[in-house]
C-alpha cells in the first residue's frame, strides 16, 4: 500500500466508521424529546472516535516529522515499522522503511563509486593540484604530495619554489590549456608538461592541473636516437675503415720487406706507410669505444651497503692521475645507508663524476678539492653529489655537456657523461648539473 493510498481500514477506519456511525445517531436523537441518557452515550461515543482519529493522526504526523528529520540529518538508521498498530499504520511504516533502505542501498553504492574514484585518483602516477576560485592550491593524490611538499591552501604564488616559470603557469593556466614548464624536483629542473581541466566541486568552479614529468622520457628517447645515429654512423665508418686499416698493415709490412736501408724513397715510403698503419688502428680503435655506447649494458639490481663501495671507489680515484693532489670529503649519511642498483655500472658513474671534477679542480684550484655526498631522499630514493671548486661549467654549454661525443677538453672523448646519464636513466633515475657558473662543477644523481 502507498502512503498516498491509504484505506480507510483498521487503524483509521474502525474510528472513522463509529464516527459516522455515532454522528448519525446523534443528529436523528437530538430533535426528538427524551433520549437523555442515549444523546449522552452517543456523544461520548462520538468524541471518542474523534480523540482516536486525532491521536492516530498525531501519530502518523510525528511518523513522518521523525522520517524528514531523517533525511534531513542523513540518518538511515531509522525503523519505523510497527505491528498491531493498525494496517493503515502498520503500512505506513513499512514503506517508510523500505523507502530508507533503498535510500541506504543508494548511498552504499554512491560511497562504493565515489572510494574507487577517489583511490584511482590518489593513486594515479601524474601528480593533480586543485585549485579554487580563490587561487589556493591543493595537493590532489599521493603523486603531487610526494612531488610537492608541504600542505594544501598555499597560493600558486607559494610554488614558486619549484620553479618561477612553474608558479605563474599555475596562476594562469586556463582550463583547456596545455604548457611546456621547468620543475625543480629533488633539486634538478625537469621538463614537464602541465594540462588545465575544469571540475565543478560542490557548485564552485575548480581548475585541475595534471603535471606530467616527462625529462625521463624525453632523455630516453634522445638516448635511443643518438644511438641509433652511432649505431648508422658507426658501422659505415667501420665498413670504409676496415679494409683501409687492413691494406695499411699488409703494406707497411711489404716496403719494411723491401726496405734495405739504402733508398730514401722507400724509407720515405714507409714511414707514411707506417703512420698511416698506426692513425688507421687508433682511428678504428675510437670508433669502437663509440660503438659500445650504442648497446645499452644490462642492469643487474642488488641491494649493497653504500660505504665499503664508495670507499673502494673513492680509492681507485686516489690511484688514477687525476685524483693525484685532490683532497676528497665524504659525507655519508646515515654510514649504514644502503642502495639498491647496480654497483658496478653505478660505479662507472661515480668514476666518471670523480675524474670530472679532478681534473677541473687540479686546473684551476690551487688546493684541488672535490666533495661527495650521498644522503637519503624522498620515497626511498638517494642523493649522491660530486662537487669540486673548479671554474664550473659555462652556462653555454650547460644543456650540452649530457650530448655524445661532445666535450670542451683538449683530449676528452665526450663519452663519460653520455654514459653516466645512461647508466642513470636505465636506474630510472635522474641526473644533473647543480651549480652555477663560477661556483665549481656540482653533480647530482638522483637514484
Amino acid at each position: 500500500m502507498s502512503v498516498s493510498g491509504m484505506r480507510l481500514t483498521g487503524g483509521y477506519g474502525a474510528p472513522a466508521l463509529g464516527l459516522v456511525a455515532s454522528a448519525t445517531l446523534l443528529a436523528w436523537l437530538l430533535p426528538r424529546e427524551g433520549f437523555v441518557a442515549d444523546k449522552l452515550v452517543v456523544a461520548l461515543v462520538a468524541l471518542g472516535c474523534v480523540w482516536l482519529l486525532w491521536s492516530r493522526t498525531q501519530r502518523t504526523n510525528r511518523t513522518l516529522a521523525r522520517f524528514v528529520a531523517a533525511l534531513r540529518h542523513r540518518d538511515l538508521a531509522q525503523s519505523f515499522r510497527t505491528h498491531g498498530q493498525g494496517a493503515a499504520l502498520d503500512e505506513l511504516g513499512a514503506a517508510l522503511d523500505d523507502a530508507l533502505k533503498h535510500l541506504r542501498d543508494e548511498r552504499l553504492a554512491s560511497l562504493a563509486e565515489n572510494r574507487f574514484a577517489a583511490a584511482l585518483v590518489d593513486e594515479a602516477p601524474t601528480p593533480l593540484l586543485a585549485i579554487d576560485a580563490q587561487g589556493k592550491v591543493s595537493l590532489a593524490n599521493k603523486a603531487a604530495r610526494r612531488l610537492f611538499h608541504g600542505s594544501d591552501g598555499r597560493g600558486a604564488a607559494d610554488f614558486a619554489i619549484y620553479g618561477e616559470d612553474f608558479a605563474a603557469a599555475l596562476a594562469e593556466m586556463a582550463p583547456g590549456m596545455r604548457r611546456s614548464s621547468r620543475v625543480l624536483w629533488n633539486g634538478l629542473a625537469q621538463r614537464a608538461v602541465l594540462a588545465a581541466s575544469l571540475v565543478d566541486r560542490l557548485g564552485q568552479p575548480w581548475r585541475v592541473v595534471a603535471v606530467h614529468i616527462i625529462q625521463g622520457e624525453l632523455d630516453a628517447a634522445e638516448l635511443a636516437t643518438q644511438s641509433d645515429l652511432v649505431r648508422v654512423l658507426t658501422h659505415e665508418i667501420m665498413n670504409s675503415l676496415t679494409p683501409v686499416t687492413s691494406l695499411a698493415t699488409s703494406a707497411a709490412r711489404l716496403v719494411a720487406r723491401a726496405d734495405a736501408g739504402d733508398a730514401s724513397a722507400i724509407a720515405s715510403a714507409r714511414l707514411a706507410i707506417d703512420t698511416l698503419s698506426k692513425r688507421a688502428a687508433g682511428l678504428s680503435n675510437f670508433v669502437e669505444s663509440y660503438r659500445a655506447f650504442s648497446h645499452s649494458p644490462a642492469v643487474s639490481l642488488q641491494r649493497f651497503a653504500v660505504g665499503p663501495w664508495i670507499g673502494e671507489l673513492l680509492r681507485s680515484f686516489a690511484a688514477m692521475p687525476q685524483g693525484a693532489g685532490v683532497r676528497v670529503t665524504l659525507s655519508l649519511q646515515p654510514e649504514a645507508l644502503e642502495l639498491v642498483a647496480d654497483p658496478h655500472l653505478l660505479g662507472q658513474v661515480v668514476l666518471n663524476l670523480l675524474k670530472n671534477a679532478g681534473e677541473a679542480a687540479r686546473d684551476h684550484a690551487e688546493a684541488p678539492g672535490v666533495a661527495i655526498r650521498i644522503v637519503p631522499g624522498e620515497a626511498g630514493r638517494v642523493h649522491l653529489t660530486v662537487a669540486d671548486n673548479g671554474p664550473g661549467v659555462p652556462h653555454a654549454l650547460r644543456e650540452d655537456i649530457f650530448l655524445p661525443f661532445f666535450t670542451s677538453k683538449q683530449h676528452g672523448t665526450g663519452v663519460g657523461l653520455s654514459f653516466a646519464r645512461q647508466i642513470v636513466l636505465l636506474h630510472k633515475g635522474v641526473i644533473g648539473l647543480c651549480a652555477d657558473e663560477g661556483e665549481g662543477g656540482r653533480f647530482e644523481v638522483v637514484i
